[in-house]
């Protein structure tokens, strides 16, 4: 069973934002495979279902951006999973909008998500699909920049990157991290 990860923060204000692009990443996913994201534990929204004969557990971590390895770590706990079970999808800034990268390691690289889930996890090796949100304008607050929707002309960038984050999931799934790399990044 793998254990998918999509961060973000709840609430309707920060929908279809930058910081959000794991959120979204897992509705899409949710949509495709027909799992209704509506069951509340372990501090996530989730739904179970299967993804090309493996059985998943989509989630959205509530415990907003800063905290998701408290998510992270109770749904491990509680369904025995080991850091190898999980993937996570994140924004990262350091891509042009809609473009991927995939690692199996690494540090948090400044992703304050990523730094509560290596900490609360004590590895920094578990698969992460990063979807790329744009660069910061030298003029803007990070947390203003992430926490701001796309433009107009970024929004089919990100609809392409989500897309194709959905089949990145699906290849981690399917043949594994380093058939992801290969193919996304």
């Amino acid at each position: 069973m793998k254990l998918i990860f999509g961060l973000g923060n709840p609430g309707g204000k920060y929908a279809a934002t930058r910081h959000n692009i794991g959120f979204d990443t897992v509705t899409a996913l949710a949509d495709k495979y027909r799992i209704a994201l509506r069951e509340k534990e372990h501090k996530g929204l989730c739904g179970k279902g299967q993804i090309g004969g493996e059985r998943v557990i989509l989630i959205q971590p509530q415990t907003f951006m800063n905290l998701s390895g408290e998510c992270v770590r109770e749904f491990t706990g509680f369904y025995k999973a080991s850091a190898e079970d999980i993937i996570v999808i994140y924004d990262d800034i350091d891509l042009a909008p809609g473009k991927l990268r995939i690692r199996q390691k690494g540090s948090a690289g400044g992703h304050n998500g990523v730094k509560s889930i290596i900490a609360q996890l004590g590895t920094q090796v578990f698969d992460r699909v990063r979807v790329g949100v744009g660069a910061k304008p030298e003029e803007w607050d990070l947390a203003d920049y992430v926490l701001s929707r796309f433009s107009k002309e970024e929004e089919p960038l990100i609809r392409d990157g989500i897309a194709r984050a959905v089949e990145a999931v699906e290849t981690i799934l399917g043949q594994g991290a380093e058939a992801a790399m290969n193919r996304f990044n």
